[in-house]
């Protein structure tokens, strides 16, 4: 037999690579629009009084991913009241201190036909008076103060992981 009647041969018994996978591939529908969006929302901490060691507040999101509280800006709002308004509803922590702006994170995602472009502005605040006293919004799966370093582990987003590192190093500075 011939060397390409052998290559032919061989070739015959070996499917295409997506053949086989076929059943398993479902098409999207198309995008229809892109549109931008902004939410603001913190790196929520607090110092326990007795260790001097901090903790932020993260929350399981409806995906079951780690996050901070954030959300949409409401009429007339400024960045640092949507902020602290959000993180109000969405944790039921009712004292804080807004304190400087960490930075921005740009993320996209899908929503239906919708190609969203989010700008997700993060603001480093202060939990104040009883933060144990917590009331997470029912789509959250959970809501916990972990230690900083257990919290940057936790957090699903790298970008916002990387603004929780800066964030404890104002707190740090703050301290000294």
């Amino acid at each position: 037999m011939g060397e390409a009647k052998r290559k032919r041969n061989a070739m015959e018994g070996i499917k295409k690579p997506i053949e086989g996978f076929r059943k398993f591939v479902t098409r999207r529908p198309a995008i229809e629009e892109v549109v931008r969006e902004t939410t603001y929302g913190g790196i929520v901490y607090r110092r326990d009084k007795a260790t001097e060691s901090v903790e932020i507040l993260l929350m399981k999101d409806a995906k079951n991913r780690w996050t901070t509280p954030k959300g949409h800006v409401e009429e007339g709002e400024e960045p640092k009241q949507t902020a602290e308004r959000e993180i109000r509803e969405e944790t039921g922590l009712q004292e804080m201190h807004v304190q400087q702006w960490l930075g921005k994170v740009n993320f996209r995602y899908r929503r239906n036909h919708t190609l969203v472009l989010m700008t997700m502005h993060i603001y480093l605040v202060e939990g104040k008076g009883n933060t144990n006293r917590l009331h997470p919004e029912d789509w959250l799966s959970d809501i916990q103060w972990l230690p900083a370093t257990e919290a940057v582990d936790a957090i699903a987003y790298e970008d916002i992981g990387k603004l929780m590192l800066a964030g404890m190093k104002k707190v740090r500075e703050r301290k000294g």
